[in-house]
């Protein structure tokens, strides 16, 4: 047997069992996942176009292989504070909601992660309401909490 089904089977036995995968993200020093599935592209954010008299949350727009892609700060959204050093360095998660293309500015992307769906809880009932409606539940993972972003919540503002 291959190394390659090898791998096809431990995928197969891991879906079964019950599992999703996550890309994380770093905003500030909160650590937060992506369902891979709702992502379409990761990349640096190289120039932004700020768009005069949008919603604070919306750092502007890009072009990103010949679309036209709004630029959300996920620090805004969550009511953290801005970066010192602007959007300078920073990256994006792209993804498409209500038929249009966003990139969700992070601070940092991690790895991916494969977790099971026993392990996955419910929102803290301590967590602030900006928190809770964005996020679908959390991970406990090593001390650290990694938290579940509901795209569609968390962009729901910049399509209204």
């Amino acid at each position: 047997m291959t190394v390659t089904a090898n791998r096809r089977e431990s995928d197969l036995a891991l879906a079964k069992v019950g599992t999703k995968e996550f890309v994380t993200v770093h905003v500030a020093d909160q650590l937060l996942g992506v369902q891979v599935t709702d992502i379409q592209d990761v990349f640096s954010l190289k120039s932004l176009t700020p768009v005069p008299g949008a919603r604070p949350e919306i750092a502007g727009v890009l072009n990103l292989r010949g679309r036209i892609v709004t630029a959300i700060d996920a620090r805004q959204r969550l009511g953290l504070p801005q970066r010192p050093q602007g959007y300078a360095g920073m990256m994006a998660v792209g993804v498409e909601f209500q038929n249009e293309s966003y990139g969700i500015l992070v601070d940092q992307v991690g790895e991916v992660l494969r977790l099971a769906d026993q392990e996955f809880e419910p929102n803290p009932v301590n967590l602030d309401s900006i928190w809770k409606d964005v996020s679908q539940g959390v991970y406990r993972l090593d001390g650290r909490l990694l938290m579940v972003l509901d795209i569609e919540h968390l962009l729901r503002v910049a399509a209204a």
